[in-house]
């Protein structure tokens, strides 16, 4: 129950992550370099200033695929700020003590809209109303600086908390850590179906049919057994390429080797059994007997090294990205993450390679013990071994 509790929770942060995260540009890339390797629980005050452009939104499932584009320019830390007439002075952010920052003056009207500079812009008094045209409207707007001010402090400076601080890029690492679920639950996923689908055939057919094409099989089975699995992703991924869908087809074609075996066996002493026999009697063909009576009844292990598998997929995909061939900057992988902050280990900033590395680890132990707990409940003998016992 702990892996599923584990699993479903990964698979909601998987699905719903650029709707949660703070950070809902693509990958989370948001880079603010003043505020880089800052710690778990920073606050740090942004300013949020439109862009000159026209800003076109996204719908529901772009958001869902890649996230959201901002409005806004890349957000400005401040140390403070005050009203100048039509304009705001803010001082930068350096985190220095004392701050020591740049001072900056910039007009109300130019932080709240998107400006379309081509045409008139009137910077008139405090009292006055400023006249200015916003981009994809050609209507002119007419607002005093009062009415900016309060729209600036109301949308364009905010408070930001950094829950999990951020990393050597000033990237918020929370957004990234839960961007990175999705990429090692994706390589999971797609690997474990490449290899159930490859490993099924070639292991039914090595089971049902025997004699030489057994012994072929066998031999392309135990060849690629011979070889460390992450040294054949590597090569796999050089000759491929680097990114992200090599890194699927990589893992799936290295994994099939396991479900092969396990599903020849089961196939072995299956084909003898009676029901098999009764089909042959009837004239049914060897693949309906392969697909509606074998099959069938070799899922249950199937499922069982599925679960271990999915838990490998993770590693060698964590590991593949912490070599730089497996997801390619800046896609949020957590092996990624470890490589890029592993000089940090031994400094204050060591959580920036740990947490990832954390998360990792509880992720495979989720999947090893609902591989466990499935083996249990699938194996019979096991069980019917145990209520012996009496337990």
């Amino acid at each position: 129950m702990f892996g599923f509790i584990i699993i479903g929770f990964c698979v909601f942060i998987s699905i719903t992550s650029y709707f949660i995260i703070p950070d809902v540009s693509e990958n989370g890339d948001t880079q603010i370099l003043e505020i880089e390797n800052k710690p778990p629980g920073f606050k740090v005050m942004l300013l949020l200033d439109k862009r000159n452009e026209l800003y076109e939104g996204v719908n529901i499932f772009e958001q869902l695929w890649g996230g959201k584009p901002s409005e806004y320019e890349r957000p400005a830390p401040i140390y403070e700020y005050h009203f100048e007439g039509n304009n705001i002075v803010y001082e930068t952010y350096t985190g220095a003590d004392p701050n020591k920052g740049v001072i900056v003056k910039k007009n109300l009207a130019d932080i709240v809209y998107a400006l379309d500079l081509k045409k008139p812009f009137v910077n008139d008094t405090l009292n006055a109303k400023m006249e200015f045209y916003e981009i994809g409207n050609n209507e002119k707007i007419l607002k005093t600086a009062e009415e900016l001010v309060k729209e600036v402090e109301s949308n364009n400076v905010v408070n930001r908390l950094y829950v999990f601080g951020t990393d050597k890029l000033g990237r918020d690492l929370l957004s990234r850590l839960m961007l990175g679920t999705r990429i090692s639950l994706s390589v999971g996923l797609i690997s474990v179906i490449i290899s159930i689908f490859i490993g099924i055939f070639m292991g039914a057919l090595a089971g049902f049919f025997r004699g030489w094409v057994d012994d072929v099989i066998m031999w392309m089975i135990n060849v690629v057994w011979s070889i460390p699995t992450l040294l054949l992703v590597i090569a796999i991924t050089l000759a491929l390429g680097k990114g992200l869908f090599q890194v699927f087809i990589a893992v799936g074609l290295t994994m099939w080797v396991d479900t092969a075996r396990v599903v020849r066996g089961q196939a072995l002493s299956l084909r003898e059994k009676e029901f098999v026999e009764a089909g042959r009697a009837l004239g049914f063909t060897n693949l309906r007997i392969i697909f509606r009576h074998i099959l069938p009844n070799v899922m249950g292990p199937v499922i069982v090294i599925s679960a271990a598998n999915f838990a490998n997929a993770i590693l060698i995909e964590a590991g593949l990205s912490y070599l730089g061939i497996g997801a390619q900057p800046p896609i949020p992988s957590w092996g990624a993450m470890i490589s890029e902050h592993r000089q940090y280990i031994f400094s204050d900033s060591a959580y920036l390679a740990v947490v990832p590395g954390v998360a990792i680890m509880i992720v495979v132990l989720a999947f090893m013990s609902v591989g466990n707990g499935l083996r249990d409940a699938l194996d019979s003998k096991a069980l019917d071994d145990e209520q012996a016992m009496g337990y």
